[in-house]
């Protein structure tokens, strides 16, 4: 039987079925005068679509404890917990229980956060074992290119449990509101509380003002007040694979990266170059010629930013940068790195001052450009390395694995980190006939594993 058979029966047998729905409001009602949270300019341009994200917590019981135990009731305990702990972290994330009001702000007015239960009918070692993104979609509440309209909140939690006990945590947050380092903000505090460390939250906890502070920094343009043309990259024959690379395998490639110019390539770089020669060379093979191709790597302007206030502030708070090959380039390892790094460096020091609304409306506008153009090969990139959503501690131990499932969006790569903080997990989205020649090149294989086990 193929193994795209195996997976269909797979996905066919395993069901997931809702028990129960309900609204979780803030503990305390929202003060008046932070009833209304202005949109940043970045926020504005942001897609109206919901972030995903998936953190699995097997049973930490054993087998002889748990067969003594409801799971039910312990599922019904556990799932209280996260409930009146989402319930006083929204009283500080106040916005995240608000409603969107196009594109200009968020209407703080404690309409809560959708919450689900749900039970799985295997064992949590079933889908750890074989990771399949249809499968892992039913463990999240809402579609990723749901409007609120559909999602109904701009924040939803789906807790399901599974027959040994286990359970997994979905989260789907609207980008509008939340870019990862916000959401990685949110379920440290969300998880602190839950804890019942509430004592050292202060630690941990940002103070609600910094919600106002992006569109103070960054305000928003009345040019993106009204619906703005969809750009699409999100096609019908594209597929999304996850590419694993393990810790002495990032090694390994960073020592092949580095060069003179780039003696110590970040992870990131080396994983990034390697999924754009491996692509291009993809597209060569199929086109039977090399197109340009432009590179668009998003980044975390809390870290980049040379203004003071920047770094802690909550939101939408990414942008990119671009760099390009031509049809001429040497399209190797080092060479891309090598481009890599110039982008970044040429970034900081081109916005060392800080942002302006026309630097934003320009960079968009080349974008469309670039994506538009059937003549070049345009790929986006998003890290989500370094945040801290494996020290997620509702009480029950932390996560042994994180995924955003299907990322659905073409040419897209988006890296996380593995649970070791080290290696590197990629989930990669491509035409279904670049991906057939990218998953059998050897020299992403060299170094990733195709869609490994989990345990």
């Amino acid at each position: 039987m193929k193994l795209s058979s195996v997976k269909q029966k797979m996905a066919s047998e395993i069901k997931v079925e809702v028990i129960r729905k309900e609204t979780i409001k803030p503990s305390s009602p929202t003060p008046h005068h932070l009833r209304t949270s202005s949109l940043s300019v970045c926020d504005q341009l942001q897609p109206e679509m919901y972030i995903p994200l998936l953190l699995f917590y097997p049973n930490n019981i054993s087998d002889d404890v748990v067969n003594n135990i409801d799971r039910n009731s312990l599922f019904a305990e556990r799932s209280k917990l996260l409930k009146t702990s989402l319930s006083e972290a929204l009283t500080q994330f106040y916005p995240f229980a608000g409603e969107f009001e196009y594109n200009v702000s968020i209407s703080c007015n404690d309409h809560g956060a959708g919450f689900i239960e749900s039970q799985v009918n295997c064992p949590i070692s079933k889908i750890l074992e074989n990771p399949d993104f249809e499968i892992l979609k039913q463990l999240l509440p809402t579609a990723i290119k749901s409007k609120q309209s559909e999602a109904g909140h701009l924040l939803l939690v789906q807790v399901n449990l599974f027959e040994c006990g286990g359970l997994t945590i979905g989260v789907n947050i609207s980008h509008k509101v939340a870019d990862a380092f916000t959401l990685s903000t949110f379920i440290k505090s969300w998880a602190t509380i839950a804890l019942g460390s509430a004592s050292t939250a202060s630690d941990h906890v940002l103070l609600p003002a910094e919600f106002g502070v992006a569109a103070t920094l960054f305000p928003p343009q009345d040019v993106f007040n009204s619906p703005q043309p969809i750009v699409e990259s999100i096609k019908k024959n594209c597929i999304t694979k996850r590419f694993v690379f393990d810790a002495s395998k990032i090694a390994a490639l960073k020592s092949k990266a580095a060069s003179a110019a780039v003696p110590n390539p970040t992870r990131v770089e080396v994983v990034s170059a390697l999924i754009w020669k491996c692509a291009l060379q993809a597209s060569r093979s199929n086109l039977g010629f090399t197109k340009p191709s432009a590179w668009n790597q998003l980044v975390n302007m809390r870290k980049i930013s040379g203004l003071a206030r920047v770094e802690n502030i909550l939101g939408s708070l990414v942008w990119l940068f671009t760099v390009m090959t031509m049809e001429s380039d040497e399209v190797e390892l080092e060479s891309l790195v090598q481009k890599l790094r110039k982008g970044i460096e040429e970034y900081k020091e081109k916005y060392a001052n800080g942002f302006s609304g026309e630097d934003f409306i320009q960079t968009m506008e080349g974008l469309k450009n670039l994506i538009m153009k059937d003549s070049i090969e345009t790929y986006g990139c998003t890290s989500w390395c370094r945040f801290s959503f494996y020290q997620a501690d509702f009480g029950w131990g932390k996560p042994s694995w994180m995924s955003l499932c299907d990322i659905e969006s073409m040419n897209t790569t988006l890296l996380m980190d593995m649970s070791d903080g080290v290696g590197i997990e990629a989930l990669l989205c491509l035409e279904e006939e670049h991906m057939a020649i990218i998953e059998r090149n050897e020299d992403l294989l060299a170094y990733a594993s195709l869609n490994p086990s989990v345990v």
